[in-house]
């Protein structure tokens, strides 16, 4: 059963909370990005998890193997449900990762550790770097990295989902952003529908705009719900 989670990226704990109050009751989780943890800490994701929310914290972790342990370990603590970092710091990263999940999680398997591989936001001409064999292949091996290295999935695209559970098995989790309705036209590049995302297998669809900037938000989230279900 694949699961929505509304972007919450919004510049307060005011606006955020007033959208999760709409939304409370249709979709399980909540992400909290940069902008908000940035304005309101930890304590945002407390009020979340007291609405009855799975809360996603999306930092992207990227730094030095005890900078990240100690990140991890502090969202553990603070009640993550599901966490992300860049594919790209590499095994010691993600173990350092696991370890601080581990130390944190007294009691409990702790959140779910969700590798970055390529943002959604870019196409292979948006790379600083080249990628001989395409874009879908620099996925892929981030993907398969991740999974040797005992995360639980990766953030990827609904366009290469299917492509990541071949290579890293079925039980390797996919969270997809992107998610947009066909009428929908925004900054994100490598985009796919809700159906579309489920269809091809991913676990969690990450949706924001075409929620939070609703006429009905709540109605908006049902007909995402409703479209992952048909």
């Amino acid at each position: 059963m694949s699961e929505l989670v509304v972007a919450l990226d919004f510049k307060d704990a005011k606006s955020a909370i007033a959208m999760a109050e709409k939304v409370r009751g249709v979709a399980p989780w909540v992400k909290v990005g940069l902008e908000l943890f940035c304005a309101e800490g930890p304590q945002i994701v407390t009020t979340f998890k007291e609405m009855g929310f799975n809360v996603f914290i999306d930092l992207k972790f990227f730094d030095i193997p005890n900078t990240v342990k100690g990140a991890v370990r502090s969202a553990t603590l603070a009640g993550a449900d599901m966490l992300s970092l860049h594919a790209m710091g590499g095994e010691r990263m993600a173990i350092a990762a696991r370890e601080g999940r581990a130390e944190a999680a007294v009691g409990g398997e702790g959140p779910l550790l969700m590798a970055i591989t390529v943002l959604t936001s870019m196409s292979e001409e948006d790379l600083p770097f080249a990628v001989p064999n395409g874009l879908g292949d620099a996925v892929l091996d981030l993907a398969l990295a991740s999974s040797q290295a005992g995360l639980d999935g990766v953030v990827c695209s609904g366009l290469e989902v299917e492509a990541v559970k071949d290579k890293c098995g079925s039980d390797f989790l996919c969270l997809t952003p992107g998610i947009r309705p066909a009428s929908v036209s925004d900054d994100q590049r490598r985009v796919v529908t809700p159906a579309q995302a489920v269809s091809r297998g991913s676990n969690f669809l990450v949706v924001g705009r075409p929620i939070t900037g609703a006429d009905n938000p709540a109605e908006a989230a049902r007909r995402i719900i409703d479209e992952m279900n048909s």
